[in-house]
């Protein structure tokens, strides 16, 4: 399956992304789109020889879906892209375009729910769990149903800083097991009637989170 990641940022996520997707996976990552010239994200896909590709307008749903067609892709990952997709593109990748989120959604989401501000907000909570959520895009921001989650706990002397470490590691384990798994089902992604689309096995990642250390 081609994967398409959007990307606005350093690309840590990206760069699991590309680490876990070769052969003999059944996913590829066949582009990256950025809308931040010089970000890191498209240093990382420039070293791994992926294509490329400046979003000089996100709201030009048109131009983003030519470039993800002219390059194949079947399945669109935003990994740390900060603007609204176009809802010509949502539509066309129905099913087929997932989002990372540092949060268990549908708690600290939202527009302007990003980086810092999602952990500042969950430490102001008094929540004494936190964790990141993939889900399905759909016109609004962190909306979409809700594909997998993994707890993250929040510490009594934590700050923004160390509760986002803890929470990026398990992003870097929960996305491309996602990805992976959607790619193996080589179909659109539904929900089924318990709200679930396919069960992610993340059995590495169980014995750090019995300790409460950093993954």
């Amino acid at each position: 399956m081609r994967v398409g990641v959007l990307a606005s940022g350093s690309g840590s996520n990206l760069q699991a992304l590309l680490d876990a997707c070769r052969p003999p996976q059944p996913a590829e990552v066949a582009l990256v789109a950025c809308n931040v010239e010089g970000a890191g994200a498209v240093a990382r896909a420039e070293r791994a020889r992926v294509a490329t590709w400046h979003i000089a307008d996100p709201a030009d749903g048109d131009a983003l879906l030519g470039a993800l067609r002219a390059h194949g892709v079947e399945l669109v990952v935003l990994a740390g892209y900060l603007k609204l997709v176009p809802a010509t593109v949502v539509a066309a990748y129905d099913g087929r375009m997932l989002n990372i989120h540092p949060a268990l959604l549908p708690s600290f989401g939202g527009k302007g729910m990003y980086g810092r501000r999602v952990h500042e907000a969950v430490l102001a909570s008094g929540a004494t769990v936190s964790g990141p959520t993939v889900h399905l895009v759909t016109a609004e921001y962190d909306r979409g149903p809700i594909v997998a989650q993994w707890p993250v706990p929040v510490l009594p002397h934590d700050t923004p800083e160390t509760l986002r470490d803890r929470v990026l590691a398990m992003e870097h384990q929960l996305l491309p097991a996602v990805v992976l798994a959607a790619a193996r089902a080589g179909r659109p992604l539904r929900l089924t009637a318990d709200g679930t689309a396919f069960a992610v096995t993340a059995a590495p990642v169980v014995a750090t989170m019995a300790t409460g250390e950093n993954g």
